[in-house]
């Protein structure tokens, strides 16, 4: 599997912002705009991050500072994870947590958080549960941590 970042190839973010778009239901401008700040920055975050199989993303996920929570303090976040269903249990969701954290690790940054509703799945990957947050919608989310180590 060969995981692209959006920041060195920036033809694709049309491509990723519908295809994040369609999974998660945010505006497309939202993540074109968060995607041209990552090309156009050269800070750590925003990132954003896809997997393709015969040229269709199968699989992506952010980084950015908030993930639409009240905890601002808790940053950054890991964002928008997703694989297709026809994709997954072949660990690629893993795999593609894993270059995550390495990938900030390499840029300085050792503690990502990411909201779920998900219950044991992050765990096999080292994420812990932090915390609870009110999202912006006003529902209660589980936060999760990640130290690399």
């Amino acid at each position: 599997m060969e995981v692209t970042l959006l920041r060195d190839h920036p033809e694709k973010t049309a491509d990723a912002a519908e295809w994040f778009h369609q999974k998660w239901g945010i505006p497309k401008e939202a993540y074109i705009e968060s995607m041209e700040k990552c090309i156009k920055n050269k800070s750590a975050v925003p990132e954003w991050y896809v997997i393709e199989e015969q040229g269709k993303i199968i699989a992506g996920m952010g980084v950015i500072e908030n993930d639409f929570h009240d905890r601002k303090d808790l940053a950054p976040n890991v964002c928008a994870v997703y694989v297709e269903s026809t994709h997954r249990c072949r660990g690629i969701a893993g795999y593609l947590l894993e270059f995550v954290c390495k990938d900030m690790h390499s840029k300085g940054i050792d503690v990502l958080y990411l909201v779920t509703s998900h219950n044991g799945f992050y765990e096999r990957y080292g994420w812990e549960h932090f915390c609870n947050v009110c999202e912006d919608n006003g529902a209660i989310a589980k936060l999760y941590r990640h130290i690399y180590k």
